[in-house]
């Protein structure tokens, strides 16, 4: 098999709507319905929506605390609109840091889970996220891990990265298997 891959030059929002066409393209080539978004404010998730609006979207957001306090990042405004279309929104730990990361910042050193994610960081930002919320997602019984997905992840705001992949439990995560790479950034 051939396959073309994007490579953005940088990460970052400008790349996400010419992301979203590819990955239109790809999911009807392929016939996958099921979409997993990393969607902090819920934006990418609309967007992937209204190009998709027959995909089953599912969006992922950090948890409460992320940027410190106990706030969630998800904007209101998107909130309603997410609902009303079926989407939705899973908020929680995140996959590779969690409870490690707090382990690392009280008393230094390196989690095997952290590790994981930097290996992953050396495609990029991107695919790191899109294996992590893949593992979210299939963690809440929000998409399935017997049937191909695609996994679409960014770098700070917006959306640089899809996977073709078949997700996996935490607890199974070695089962993971990325089938595609459709879009990175260069990091």
């Amino acid at each position: 098999m051939e396959k073309k891959i994007e490579y953005f030059e940088t990460p970052g929002i400008e790349n996400t709507d010419q992301l979203i066409e590819l990955v239109k393209e790809r999911s009807e080539e392929l016939g996958i319905k099921t979409i997993v978004v990393a969607s902090v404010t819920g934006e990418s998730s609309l967007k992937l929506a209204k190009v998709l609006p027959h995909a089953k979207i599912v969006s992922v957001t950090h948890h409460a605390g992320f940027r410190g306090g106990d706030s969630l990042e998800l904007e209101e405004k998107y909130t309603d609109k997410l609902k009303k279309r079926g989407i939705p929104v899973y908020t929680g730990s995140h996959a590779l840091s969690g409870v490690g990361r707090g382990i690392s910042n009280k008393f230094g050193g390196v989690t095997p889970v952290e590790v994981i994610a930097e290996t992953l960081r050396m495609f990029s930002q991107g695919v790191k996220v899109c294996v992590e919320i893949s593992i979210m997602a299939a963690d809440a019984g929000l998409i399935p891990t017997d049937e191909e997905v695609i996994a679409v992840g960014g770098t700070a705001k917006g959306v640089d990265s899809a996977l073709v992949l078949k997700s996996a439990h935490m607890s199974n995560f070695f089962e993971l298997r990325i089938r595609e790479i459709i879009a990175m950034s260069r990091p």
